[in-house]
């Protein structure tokens, strides 16, 4: 194996690792590293460059993450196979929860949707609530700019390209209250014969918003990989909507090579489209956050979609979207006469705890908080195998829980609910339903370190799981 060359500058902001990182993922993307090259040990390049073997350490993991190389068990690491970039009706759900048991009340509460309310900044937005609301600012009080207001859009296009690599600038960002109210636009200027790809399992929301604007929709199955791109290159759809650094449900990276397939999918047709739902990209436990679809894009064939939902708070009703130039005119011309449905004062709020810095620190936080909380999880879960075994732990605020067991997902999705432990079913988000093992999300977001303990427990003692091995605490 011959020395790779990387220049790294070490008086360079950027950490080493990443810069490591970003040459090697380069040079595969370009062709320099063919397929099945084997790379130096961490070892060999941490002698050549002077490193410590952490540092390469890091840079192999976030390349394994994105499926640039692969580890082969006491051979090394590989190039893996990855396209060249291009420039240029459901079956019904059978599952069902009866209504008595929606009424049980709750005692652990291991939603996907839960966020850690107690580390909130409340004295920082104090101030900026305080601030905002000023005799000085009342123009706040009147209409603002439809798309969102400017300030807000110019913070959040300076945080897209800081942390998550997209390439865009205010005048394409189009805020409003919620994805659910975003889609049906898109919904609109896309067309009326437009059809949906959708990942299966996937969103119940964006089914549902599909569904309820006439939509039509096709669904595609999603494995270790994430969304199977050979599968939507098989179907008529015309638009794929996509969750690719940590789908939802099941927590899957979509992998390098299914990236590129994808943006060259829909750059083969000028009606194609993706829609990249960057959920839960914030909060990635090891490595770098995966970098983004829309910032990959050479075609502007990506519509960017976010929310602040599971980074600051549910009840704040601020999303977001970055069209593609081309769509961006098409979207003015609709809806000229549209108001922004997001309270200006909201807004503005947001914008100054932006701009002082406040969110990304924000954001450091509960990366840490939430990093801690998934480790008591997975830690105490593991005491519990082979019976019960996991997935979708590298990011997020749930995994997936797998039970070994005879009976079925809804006999023990019953008693959970039962006993007060809200969970839900993998099924409830599958379109085709097909025979697997019982798989549960098990969300830790909301709930304690001790609450995550105990609910564990009380859940498997229901469950009539035995431990394996003591807990480690």
């Amino acid at each position: 194996m011959d020395m790779i060359f990387i220049e790294l500058q070490k008086n360079s902001n950027m950490p080493l690792y990443q810069q490591i990182y970003n040459q090697i993922k380069q040079d595969i993307i370009d062709g320099k590293f063919p397929v099945g090259m084997k790379l130096p040990s961490k070892r060999q390049l941490e002698d050549f460059l002077g490193v410590s073997q952490t540092t390469i350490e890091m840079a192999y993991d976030q390349l394994t993450a994105e499926g640039f190389i692969a580890a082969e068990p006491r051979k090394g690491y590989y190039v893996q196979a990855i396209e060249e970039l291009s420039y240029v009706q459901p079956t019904k759900n059978t599952l069902s929860i009866p209504t008595k048991m929606l009424n049980e009340p709750v005692h652990y509460d291991f939603s996907a949707n839960s966020i850690d309310t107690e580390h909130f900044p409340f004295t920082a937005w104090r101030k900026y609530a305080r601030d905002v609301m000023d005799p000085s600012n009342a123009h706040l009080l009147l209409l603002g700019d439809p798309h969102g207001d400017f300030e807000l859009r110019q913070e959040i296009a300076r945080y897209l390209y800081h942390s998550r690599g997209v390439d865009c600038v205010p005048e394409q960002i189009i805020v409003g209250s919620g994805t659910e109210q975003l889609l049906p636009l898109l919904i609109r200027i896309l067309g009326k014969d437009a059809q949906y790809a959708i990942e299966d399992p996937g969103y119940l929301m964006t089914r549902h918003v599909f569904s309820e604007n006439n939509g039509q929709t096709i669904p595609i199955a999603v494995d270790q990989e994430g969304l199977d791109v050979k599968a939507l290159q098989r179907t008529n759809a015309t638009i794929a909507y996509v969750t690719p650094s940590h789908q939802f449900p099941t927590g899957t990276v979509l992998s390098a090579a299914r990236r590129t397939a994808l943006l060259n999918w829909a750059t083969s047709n000028s009606e194609f489209f993706i829609i990249e739902d960057d959920y839960d990209s914030e909060f990635r436990y090891r490595g770098r956050p995966i970098p983004s679809l829309q910032g990959m894009d050479k075609g502007e064939k990506v519509i960017y979609l976010s929310t602040f939902t599971k980074s600051l708070m549910p009840s704040m009703r601020i999303a977001y979207m970055v069209l593609p130039p081309r769509l961006l005119e098409t979207y003015r011309q609709a809806f000229i006469p549209y108001s922004s449905s997001v309270p200006r004062i909201d807004q503005h709020i947001l914008a100054r705890f932006m701009a002082d810095g406040q969110f990304s620190r924000h954001l450091n936080r509960m990366r840490k908080i939430y990093r801690q909380k998934m480790y008591t999880l997975t830690e105490y879960l593991t005491s519990y195998k082979p019976i019960v075994t996991f997935s979708g732990d590298e990011a997020g605020m749930h995994i997936l829980l797998h039970i070994h067991t005879d009976r079925t997902e809804q006999e023990l999705l019953e008693q959970a609910l039962q006993a007060g432990i809200k969970i839900h079913n993998l099924h409830t988000y599958k379109v085709i339903q097909t025979r697997s093992v019982p798989s549960f999300l098990l969300g830790f977001g909301g709930l304690s370190e001790d609450d995550i303990r105990t609910g564990v427990d009380t859940l498997f003692r229901v469950w009539n799981i035995k431990k394996a091995t003591a807990p480690t605490q």
